[in-house]
């Protein structure tokens, strides 16, 4: 049953976590390694008579120097790295480890081990025609985490602490973009949230060789601001566009981006203020987002480009027609991206500019407006009003059984403890099963 399959696919990916602030309970779930066929393979020496030599591609370094120190020669080195079609320029790396391996009885090296990732090996081997390659997959397995914390400053610092006992530095800052991505088109994280406003989240903790580790797929999430909750519901409807819905069925995804830069932060509010260049009171019709020129400035709806031009005070500026009247106008650019002139349709997300200081700007930044039938109006208003059809009644039984299996991996652990062991158990029988 598709209800069942959905809540199934919910708990597979989730365990409960129990704690004031995070817990997570773990269960490996490995990947499947791949291996790349090859023409001929060569027997391999067993490992206890095997001299290894670890190496490391340098700058302005070859990969036939680095085999040469091992002593292979120009013309065998370069056979070596041909018998490989995996090997191009984009995944030779200053700092690539190597590994040549050499039997006992042997001058020359017999296997060299070349890591093109954290989880993907070359390895060459020498065989009685000559060098055979073949890819080496190391596997990664998933357990997932439950995350949730109180917004004090800002989205970041919050998921900084309520995440530091379950995932490192860099691995914190993948989940709150994670997190600011799945919301993009309901919440500005610069300017919507307030001071107690909190957060959910359900998501994959991937665990990779060496230790490495990366966030996964979100499983599910909610935020709760000014005392309204949004969650983030995955459910894939017939004919309405979206993989995770609100509370109400309908798709956080809707028409318009809530902010048109992927790294935001807000320097003015939309209202009166002192211009900063002109030095007198003016009406300040949108929001300045302060960002390193260069920036990628998206579309923050579908739409076609009506302007794109120098547009005096606001410099390098672009106007973009939307449907139902509304018009978005991005002001201080740096300049455009190709092929963006008047005429021209843009999907939302895309890139169509970079942020600079063109204009009547003391820094770069960008301005930005909404226009509805014309008139000015706050973009957080404007936008925060954009809803996106619900899911259709023939649906609503299915979604209401996919909300509560979600709401149960944010706010019952016992029970996702319980759905786990079930769905360990049907992982067991699903494996033992032999499969033609």
């Amino acid at each position: 049953m598709r209800s069942l399959g959905q809540a199934r696919a919910i708990a597979y990916g989730a365990m409960a976590l129990v704690g004031v602030a995070t817990v997570a309970l773990t269960r490996p779930l490995p990947r499947i390694a791949v291996a790349a066929a090859t023409v001929a393979r060569a027997e391999p020496t067993p490992r206890s008579a095997m001299r290894v030599r670890h190496d490391t591609l340098g700058p302005r370094e070859t990969l036939v120097q680095v085999l040469a120190r091992s002593g292979l020669s120009p013309t065998e080195a370069r056979a070596a790295l041909r018998a490989s079609p995996l090997l191009d320029q984009k995944s030779i790396r200053v700092g690539m480890p190597l590994q040549i391996s050499s039997g006992t009885g042997d001058l020359l090296p017999t296997e060299v081990r070349l890591g093109l990732a954290i989880d993907r090996y070359l390895r060459l081997r020498r065989s009685a025609t000559g060098w055979v390659g073949e890819e080496e997959r190391l596997p990664w397995w998933t357990d997932s985490i439950f995350v949730t914390g109180a917004i004090a400053t800002h989205l970041t610092a919050a998921v900084e602490l309520a995440a530091r006992p379950l995932l490192g530095v860099a691995q914190r800052l993948q989940l709150t973009y994670a997190l600011a991505d799945l919301y993009e088109f309901r919440v500005d994280m610069s300017r919507d949230l307030r001071v107690g406003d909190s957060f959910a989240v359900v998501s994959e903790r991937e665990h990779g060789p060496e230790g490495a580790v990366r966030i996964g797929r979100i499983v599910a999430a909610s935020m709760t601001l000014s005392g309204k909750t949004v969650d983030a519901i995955p459910f894939r409807a017939a004919n309405v566009h979206g993989d995770f819905f609100d509370g109400e069925g309908r798709p956080l995804r809707c028409c318009f981006l809530r902010v048109p830069l992927e790294f935001r932060r807000m320097s003015s509010r939309f209202g009166q203020r002192t211009h900063p260049i002109l030095g007198t009171m003016r009406r300040h019709e949108g929001i300045d987002y302060a960002a390193n020129s260069g920036t990628p400035v998206r579309a923050i709806g579908g739409g076609v480009v009506i302007k794109a031009g120098w547009g005096n005070g606001y410099g390098n500026m672009i106007e973009l027609r939307h449907p139902n009247g509304f018009v978005s106008r991005y002001a201080h650019m740096q300049g455009f991206a190709k092929g963006i002139r008047p005429g021209t349709r843009v999907d939302v997300g895309k890139t169509i500019g970079f942020v600079g200081s063109t204009g009547l700007a003391t820094g770069p930044h960008l301005h930005f407006e909404v226009l509805v039938n014309g008139a000015q109006r706050d973009p957080r208003v404007a936008l925060g009003n954009s809803r996106s059809q619900p899911i259709p009644e023939a649906e609503r039984r299915l979604f209401a059984e996919a909300r509560l299996a979600a709401l149960a991996l944010l706010r019952s652990p016992a029970l996702l403890a319980n759905a786990d062991m079930a769905s360990a158990k049907h992982d067991q029988a699903s494996q033992a099963t032999p499969q033609r």
